[in-house]
């Protein structure tokens, strides 16, 4: 044929080529495809992990019991009131009629219920200066928050019919409140602002309105259809919030850079002066196909969450999964159609300002290579041992603080650190009442909870929960005599510190527990909590640890051997990956633990990094990084096939590649800041470690270890022994024969 169509191979290659002479039906298929997506996603509803399949163990027992008890529990407030001076105590009189207001105002609200006063539960603070008032509010207690402003407003009141003393709200209802106003239009405003920021990313790089449009277009088409499956797949996997958040992250990175790449590829082609046509196929084969080998790397690591056993991260691992399959598929099928389809029209829009060369392009025949990056590699390659040594031993010193890494699910003032005034009375209230704010809860479930040895059991276990040193008290147990259920709340010594009230959990569990009611036979006693949680949920993700890290390496290291055909290429990408990830971490664990640079993202006094994020960054790192691997890779390796020396061939794939890595790096590094200037600390963690980690992986990973390694191989950077051979064949060389072929006489058919 006379363009050469039937000598390309390679599915990009024929996805392109198909997509290209069929444009009409591409994009309607594609259209098509995303709307019935949407629609049959809105249909279904999605369905959310319950609180039961949070967890494993004892914390998911609990909510097991709960939930076929049909208990649905209220969300609880308290009122602390403290006097102000040293000398006030719960007993005098003034203080007394402020107890007895409290509990009047907010039974007069009609939002509460199981009003308790503190000299009758006994909760006053061992120093006689502080006590609680606490009930509980009416209805769901997921949507508490929405009617707890009537009782906030009530005890306001009170505290300003007595300025001796402090009063002050807090429980579930009221943080729930609070952190919807301060931080709910916050968060969503950063997922919002993270389509423009891109958007102009793209302008600066592109200098064209109609080319920075399309891969935002077709990113933000992937997330919508993947937020319309994910409504369908909740049926048989429960999803969530924060999946749909990090779908929505991971969505617009990589549907950005994949259009990115392609779309770079046929410009390029374009401006070296080959028509459309041409420059399409080229770019299919090439790009199209580094697209196809990333792609399948990434849905491979995401698949790594789903080996941890928790449901929070195998709805985030299959979100993820998913969002990347369908960017994916819509990059090498719809994108060659609209680009067909708009020929010359993808410049539309010029904005000379932002790319003054942009007059110079088509008399400069596509010459893409970066100075800046050429000046680098001119060093590189001229002396690659002393840079593997430096840039090896300033990641490593970067991973060091990783070793000493702590984990913990973050309490209420590491969250937030002193930015709410409910932050302070969290504080007031675990100072003067250890663990109260947050008590372990044990889950009583008896054939016959009235039954005289399970009575006997439960007064046995509250006094040695004292005696034991486990908990100062007061214990309080609250029966449900119709489900045989007694919900027995313990304040935990060690209140908020994390690692002091884990030792008291670990002496309720192991001690206290089979003392007293692991004697009843039949008996269930399983102990939830805050404190619980958290250690329940960092045991269950330190056994996922190896399966999830063992099947991400694995299968990643067999998709690059296949991808390349070379043993060298796919270790050297496993090491380097690995590295970027190590030296994240080290990041991470020096800036929110150690306070390294604290202050300069708002992180001071946090010394601990939330407990999900560690195997969360593995994966979406291991994943997002294998993005500019798989393109350089791929392009040195094309340079080398068309008769290059592996030195020139690296100077060739990597300052080519150059301009293309830095949009996508800047794009994806933006977008994950945003996130870094969130509030919450969590969030923070998450964004900042994603920047600092894309930023060290497109700079000093891609642009001076990759090619100083490769440079030090030489030609064993293409070594496969005689053994390998019989794997299956994956290159095709695509871009070899289509250039080749464009050159051949036109006689050949």
């Amino acid at each position: 044929m006379a363009n050469g169509e039937t000598r390309v191979r390679g599915l990009a290659a024929r996805a392109g080529g198909w997509s290209a002479r069929h444009r009409w039906a591409a994009v309607g298929i594609w259209v098509l495809f995303v709307v019935l997506a949407m629609g049959l996603g809105s249909a279904a509803g999605r369905v959310d992990v319950k609180d039961s399949d949070q967890l494993k163990g004892e914390t998911h027992t609990a909510a097991k019991i709960i939930e076929d008890a049909g208990i649905d529990e209220p969300a609880s407030e308290t009122v602390l009131i403290q006097a102000k001076d040293a000398g006030g105590k719960a007993t005098d009189a003034d203080f007394r009629a402020a107890v007895a207001a409290v509990m009047k105002a907010v039974e007069g609200t009609g939002k509460v219920t199981d009003v308790t006063s503190p000299y009758d539960t006994k909760t006053i603070s061992k120093d006689g200066r502080s006590a609680l008032v606490q009930f509980d509010m009416r209805g769901d207690a997921d949507t508490a928050g929405d009617r707890v402003e009537p009782v906030l407003k009530a005890v306001e009141e009170v505290q300003k019919e007595h300025g001796s003393l402090r009063i002050e709200e807090i429980g579930g209802a009221s943080m729930m409140k609070t952190f919807s106003d301060a931080f709910g239009d916050d968060f969503e405003k950063a997922e919002l602002s993270a389509v423009p920021v891109a958007l102009g990313i793209l302008l600066i790089a592109f200098g064209a309105l109609v080319a920075a449009l399309l891969p935002v277009l077709l990113a933000v088409s992937a997330i919508m259809a993947t937020m319309g499956l994910m409504g369908i797949v909740s049926h048989v996997m429960p999803m969530s919030d924060t999946a749909n958040s990090v779908m929505l992250l991971v969505g617009l990175a990589v549907g950005v850079d994949y259009c990115l790449f392609y779309l770079r590829r046929e410009r390029e082609e374009r401006q070296a002066g080959r028509d459309s046509q041409t420059a399409l196929r080229i770019a299919a084969a090439t790009s199209g196909r580094a697209i196809i080998v990333s792609g399948v790397t990434v849905c491979v690591a995401m698949a790594g969450m789903l080996f941890t056993g928790l449901a929070e991260f195998e709805a985030m691992g299959l979100a993820s999964l998913m969002v990347v399959a369908v960017a994916m598929v819509g990059s090498v099928t719809v994108l060659p159609a609209l680009l067909s389809l708009l020929g010359e029209r993808v410049e539309k829009g010029k904005i000379p300002w932002l790319h003054p060369e942009s007059r110079l392009r088509r008399k400069r025949a596509g010459n893409r290579e970066s100075r800046f990056w050429t000046a680098v590699l001119k060093g590189v390659l001229a002396k690659p041992l002393v840079y593997v040594v430096v840039a090896a031993g300033a990641l490593l010193a970067i991973a060091a603080p990783a070793l000493g890494m702590k984990t913990q699910n973050l309490t209420l003032d590491q969250e937030f650190g002193d930015s709410l005034p409910i932050v302070q009375t969290y504080n007031r209230v675990n100072a003067s009442f250890p663990g109260g704010s947050e008590p372990a809860e044990v889950i009583v479930k008896a054939a016959d909870i009235n039954a005289p040895e399970v009575t006997a059991a439960l007064a046995d276990f509250k006094a040695r929960a004292i005696s034991s040193g486990a908990s100062r008290g007061p214990v309080e147990i609250k029966l449900h005599d119709a489900q045989n259920l007694a919900f027995v709340y313990v304040p935990l010594v060690g209140g908020s510190d994390f690692d002091k009230a884990g030792q008291s959990l670990d002496k309720l569990r192991d001690e206290v527990r089979p003392a007293t009611l692991g004697k009843v036979e039949g008996l269930q006693a399983p102990i939830t909590g805050q404190v619980a949680g958290s250690k329940d949920f960092n045991d269950q993700l330190t056994g996922a640890v190896v399966p999830v890290f063992a099947f991400v390496v694995i299968f990643a290291f067999v998709l690059m051997l296949l991808s390349f055909r070379s043993l060298t290429i796919a270790i050297t990408s496993i090491v380097l990956n690995l590295l970027s990830v190590g030296a994240a971490y080290g990041n991470l664990v020096a800036v929110f633990q150690h306070g390294w640079g604290a202050s300069l993202v708002g992180a001071e006094g946090v010394g601990a990094i939330i407990t999900w994020l560690p195997l969360f960054l593995f994966v979406i790192l291991f994943g997002l990084s294998m993005d500019y691997h798989v393109f350089v890779v791929s392009r040195i390796r094309e340079a080398r096939l068309k008769g290059r020396t592996t030195k020139d061939a690296i100077q060739h794939g990597v300052v080519t590649t150059a301009g293309v890595v830095t949009s996508a790096a800047v794009i994806m590094v933006a977008v994950f800041a945003i996130f870094g200037t969130l509030s919450m600390q969590s969030m923070k963690q998450m964004g900042v470690g994603l920047a600092a980690a894309v930023l060290i992986d497109a700079t000093i990973i891609r642009g001076v270890l990759l090619p100083a390694v490769m440079a030090l191989l030489g030609e064993r950077n293409w070594y496969l022994p005689k053994w390998l051979d019989r794997l299956p064949d994956l290159t095709h060389d695509e871009a070899v024969e289509v250039v080749a072929h464009e050159v051949e006489e036109p006689a050949r058919v």
